[in-house]
């Protein structure tokens, strides 16, 4: 019998649960920790924001999942072996054949002085609750969309939730009162996946009179005066901040000796294997090296891929059955507002450069976009 562990139940903790449960002999334990007592599924929070979802649309308890054979138990994680290998939570060690550690990156707003009194973190469920009320009750002023630091998870997010407060507003006929400005820590959109991509997102931008500042790296926000300070000089001021808070590692992931310092895990990026036999890395936590010198995005597509192949890999050293390599495949939809979407996909571990293409707009891939988020639900609930 066999006993794998996964620290975490996010999208590529969850998968990696599934494809070994189908794979693993029913005798053989898969047991998920995580936190919290729902799963959130995060892309859905761009549409809490903007009035389309409500909070409990978007969640469901662990406990309701419909997969047999997988334990789920809430707790806390404090403390990886990746020697023994094990996880502790809440001080109660637990000891496995092998571990799969999907904690997703810790948000760390604190990073950037003033920037949660000031804002709304956009990465939040109790935030995109709290940037829809206040956006429903803006009437003129100035909406600030800010990228505090790169990377982060979803990078299509902050510019989608741009788009998607522009169709608001155009439609509540309140948009030639109120400016909206997006302020981003980083050269150009989705800049791994290519130029083509990033001038898409730039003409989107610019078609919606959005003002755009590429390269704004935030220095304080002085939440009293509701005005942004940034590197060089250049400042801006708000009546709605909308934020994309600082990433980093959790601390049990670089206490575990994973990762360095404010680094990331690294990892074998076809088997997704830690240095340590059997302890892998998937999802957010992970810093996969491209050729051009850039990180593999931290996505939920690529998470899921990660969690098929870790399952793959271990039912193929458990049970000899054919194995599987990431290949660094991915796609992204991209809200642009009032029912219309973008959508790119291709190989991002293709060289010199990633391999994406991009796809007209249009409503049919918001309408895949829905149908996207009905097929995870009903895939375990």
């Amino acid at each position: 019998m066999h006993r794998v562990l996964i620290a975490g139940g996010g999208v590529g903790g969850l998968t990696a649960a599934h494809k070994l449960r189908q794979l693993l002999p029913p005798e053989d334990e898969i047991i998920v920790f995580d936190q919290s007592a729902v799963h959130t599924f995060w892309p859905s929070l761009l549409w809490v924001m903007s009035g389309t979802r409500r909070a409990d649309q978007v969640v469901r308890p662990f406990r309701a999942l419909r997969e047999h054979g997988i334990t789920v138990r809430q707790g806390q994680v404090t403390a990886i072996n990746p020697r023994a290998p094990s996880v502790t939570v809440e001080d109660r060690e637990q000891r496995g054949d092998a571990v799969i550690v999907a904690l997703g990156a810790t948000l760390a707003p604190e990073r950037v002085p003033g920037l949660a009194e000031g804002g709304l973190n956009l990465y939040t469920l109790a935030g995109a609750e709290e940037i829809w009320r206040r956006l429903q009750a803006l009437e003129a002023g100035q909406v600030a969309v800010l990228i505090s630091s790169s990377p982060f998870k979803c990078p299509a997010a902050p510019y989608e939730a741009a788009m998607l407060i522009d169709g608001y507003l155009r439609k509540r006929r309140r948009r030639d009162r109120v400016e909206v400005a997006l302020y981003a820590a980083e050269p150009a959109p989705m800049g791994v996946a290519g130029p083509a991509v990033s001038a898409g997102v730039v003409t989107a931008l610019t078609e919606r009179d959005i003002a755009y500042y590429p390269n704004a790296a935030i220095e304080k926000v002085d939440a009293a005066a509701q005005r942004l300070f940034f590197r060089g000089g250049r400042e801006g001021r708000y009546d709605l901040l909308v934020y994309v808070p600082p990433h980093r590692a959790p601390d049990v992931v670089a206490s575990a000796g994973l990762a360095a310092a404010d680094s990331w895990v690294t990892i074998d990026r076809e088997r997704l294997e830690t240095p340590f036999p059997n302890v892998f890395a998937i999802g957010d936590i992970v810093g996969i090296p491209l050729a051009q010198g850039k990180l593999l995005p931290k996505a939920g597509v690529f998470a899921e891929g990660e969690g098929e192949v870790v399952a793959q890999v271990l039912a193929q050293r458990w049970l000899g059955r054919e194995g599987a390599r990431f290949t660094g495949q991915g796609a992204c939809f991209i809200e642009m507002g009032r029912g219309v979407a973008g959508f790119a996909r291709g190989n991002f571990y293709a060289e010199p450069v990633p391999a994406v293409k991009v796809y007209s707009s249009g409503r049919h891939w918001h309408l895949a976009k829905i149908a996207f988020e009905r097929q995870w639900w009903s895939r375990w609930w």
